[in-house]
């Protein structure tokens, strides 16, 4: 809380990654701190209550953590991609075409991995929804290695474009 706190006082972009999602609620005054709040599915379902099997059930647990005070939810879905839900709209980025169908060697530090390049497209000037495909990309490449830090890709790794400092001028 008192991060959440520093960050907004600060003027910059908040994000809480849930994970791990505690087993009882969180004050509301969290939520409200939070420009992006970034659960998995598992996380979102303890965290509202709420079932989180079908796109519709993920949105309507998302929409609950709007309605909580949080600004943008950002609902990871494994191999489905992710699900970007806000107060005016609701939007589902898919696993690129080349990595789908892709052998899971170990999901360990995907969520670390898709926010990790999350943070680093928004720290490079991508708006939210421009990062998320890169986010989704960098988890995509992520479990078809071995371990949490030693599955990341370095961005020479990445096809030119994926980043945003990878970006042709």
């Amino acid at each position: 809380r008192a991060a959440l706190r520093k960050g907004r006082e600060a003027g910059l972009t908040t994000v809480f990654n849930t994970a791990p999602a505690p087993p009882e609620p969180l004050p509301d005054e969290v939520w409200a701190l939070c420009d992006i709040v970034c659960p998995n599915e598992t996380e979102t379902s303890l965290l509202t209550g709420l079932p989180t099997e079908t796109m519709d059930q993920c949105e309507a647990a998302a929409r609950f953590l709007l309605a909580k005070g949080a600004r943008a939810v950002v609902l990871t879905l494994g191999e489905r991609g992710c699900l970007l839900v806000t107060p005016t709209a609701c939007e589902h980025v898919t696993v690129p075409a080349s990595l789908r169908g892709a052998r899971v060697v170990d999901t360990v530090g995907a969520g670390d991995a898709f926010l990790g390049a999350l943070a680093h497209a928004l720290a490079h000037g991508s708006t939210l929804r421009a990062a998320l495909p890169a986010a989704v990309h960098v988890a995509s490449v992520s479990v078809q290695r071995k371990g949490a830090q030693s599955s990341y890709p370095l961005l020479k790794d990445l096809p030119l474009g994926v980043m945003p400092s990878t970006m042709p001028s």
